[in-house]
């Protein structure tokens, strides 16, 4: 049924290549907002990035408070990285989500997200390559996880790299 209550086919935004996209303004969160809303800026999906270029630009949006911007970063690292990596791009991006779900009060999924992406990332603890802090994204995400479970709210925000 069409979104007119029709029985045609519902009128979707789609993309270039007639993917369904949502083409509605977002928030700082990646909350969709009301047509014709003043939104953030989105990144474009599927940009080739080297692995300091990702991260780079994934830490920046972090530390704006962006985290649902900066896993979408991080997620074009995950589709388009070789294989051994994708476990850990993947869970990288699902700690972005962990911290966009904290942020929008959804502690449920946060604590869900943050869990499944340390999950992700903790076989690269060994070996973490691109000078990636695993061992320190595996503790925020446990600490996060705590928190969030003993009733905290807010979420800090994850440091992609070590020091120096």
């Amino acid at each position: 049924m069409g979104t007119d209550g029709s029985a045609g086919p519902i009128d979707r935004d789609r993309d270039e290549v007639g993917r369904a996209r949502n083409a509605r303004p977002r928030d700082g969160l990646g909350r969709p907002l009301p047509r014709g809303a003043a939104g953030v800026a989105r990144h474009p999906e599927g940009v080739l990035r080297s692995p300091d270029q990702t991260l780079a630009e994934a830490q920046r949006l972090l530390d704006d408070g962006m985290p649902f911007h900066a896993h979408e970063v991080l997620e074009d690292a995950w589709k388009n990285c070789p294989e051994p990596q994708r476990a850990l791009w993947k869970g990288m991006a699902q700690l972005a989500v962990g911290a966009t779900h904290a942020a929008r009060g959804n502690r449920t999924g946060a604590v869900a997200l943050l869990r499944r992406g340390a999950d992700h990332i903790e076989p690269y603890q060994g070996q973490p390559p691109h000078d990636i802090d695993v061992a320190g994204l595996l503790q925020w995400a446990r600490d996060h996880v705590a928190a969030l479970e003993a009733g905290a709210g807010h979420v800090t925000t994850p440091r992609l790299r070590g020091p120096g």
